[in-house]
């Protein structure tokens, strides 16, 4: 009887070939992503979305993806997530874009910009006006792929220990803020600063710093924040705040794509779900707010204060655009996506709610 001794070579190879002539030996292949997220650990809505993402990804690909997901808690670097994703330490994180300034100016002009788009102008930018394309520019120098996370819609302007009148009440103020708005406050005197979700209420208990935004009714009263900050001010600074998922761009080349597709469609459906999700969570939270918390003080900022916010605000981008041509792309295009959209949201949206009062 003729024998012959198959080596463990000999059968990897013949496995791969078998592989390429029939596909669908190869589809019983599991595929597995790790997933850092800037969040801690059961984080409510913002976590929602990525267990939400590796739900739909296992069920819509029969267990052939599958996505395992690390909180801050487990990596210890909130601020990392951009490293990690584009060293290939994890395949995907969750966070948001305006926390890379420091890696790429221009990325953040993706989570939103003061006095910008709205959750539903911006979704319509992104995916139907070259949002999308003009991410792909920014993050392709990183070896980065950059999708919509979720969206929180408009958030609020921040929870600050002491009425805010004027200008002169901005100089010197020490405020956690993010992105482009923080270069805003900066300009008129401010000193802005990035802390994590959770260091942020000790910091405002210690006066590490005297104000913070954070999201608004959906996520802050859980935070305990109008316990040490009694003025609640509306927003300005984010009308549409876009969370992001990031995959690094040779482990999505790695994937089939079938996979490909599943967790594309996956990561979009996660995000409306979860701006879906924080728009009734703030809905909820509102009115819990103003029965069982009647001693926040719920302000505006006065209108000298919003005109030197928004004078700050358009020199900031000129000067932007001039040193950049990239940023002048996006900043041109988010402009004039704005001025056309904004026209029929006043007609429709706000003409309805205008009727109504």
């Amino acid at each position: 009887m003729f024998k012959y001794k198959f080596t463990r070579k000999m059968i990897i190879a013949a496995t791969c070939a078998l592989a390429l002539i029939n596909p669908v030996f190869s589809a019983d292949k599991v595929y597995r992503l790790k997933l850092a997220e800037t969040w801690p650990s059961n984080f409510p809505i913002f976590g929602d979305a990525t267990k939400n993402l590796a739900k739909m990804v296992q069920t819509m690909s029969n267990g052939r993806l599958k996505i395992t997901i690390d909180s801050k808690n487990k990596h210890k670097s909130p601020f990392g997530v951009f490293d990690m994703v584009r060293g290939g330490q994890y395949d995907m994180g969750h966070s948001a874009s305006y926390y890379w300034k420091g890696k790429d100016p221009n990325t953040l002009f993706f989570t939103t910009m003061p006095f910008g788009m709205t959750a539903p102008e911006q979704y319509a930018w992104f995916y139907y006006g070259g949002g999308m394309d003009l991410m792909k520019k920014v993050y392709d120098r990183h070896g980065i792929l950059s999708f919509p996370g979720g969206n929180t819609g408009n958030q609020m302007g921040g929870w600050f220990q002491k009425e805010i009148n004027s200008v002169a009440d901005l100089k010197g103020l020490k405020m956690r803020i993010p992105g482009f708005a923080g270069e805003v406050l900066a300009k008129l005197g401010a000193k802005p600063t990035n802390i994590p979700a959770g260091e942020l209420y000790t910091a405002l208990e210690r006066r590490t710093i005297d104000a913070l935004e954070w999201v608004g009714p959906s996520l802050d009263l859980r935070m305990g924040f109008h316990k040490i900050a009694p003025y609640y001010y509306t927003g300005w600074h984010e009308p549409g705040t876009e969370l992001q998922y990031m995959v690094n761009k040779k482990k999505w080349d790695s994937l089939p794509a079938d996979l490909q597709e599943i967790l594309r469609v996956a990561m979009r459906l996660s995000a409306y779900d979860m701006y879906a999700q924080s728009y009734h969570a703030s809905g909820e939270n509102w009115a819990k707010m103003k029965s069982e918390f009647p001693n926040i003080k719920v302000k505006t900022f006065p209108k000298e204060v919003i005109s030197a916010m928004e004078k700050a605000n358009a020199e900031l981008l000129v000067e932007r655009a001039a040193k950049d041509p990239l940023a002048k792309e996006i900043i041109d295009s988010q402009a004039a996506y704005m001025k056309k959209v904004r026209a029929w949201s006043e007609i429709s949206d706000n003409a309805y709610l205008n009727s109504q009062k």
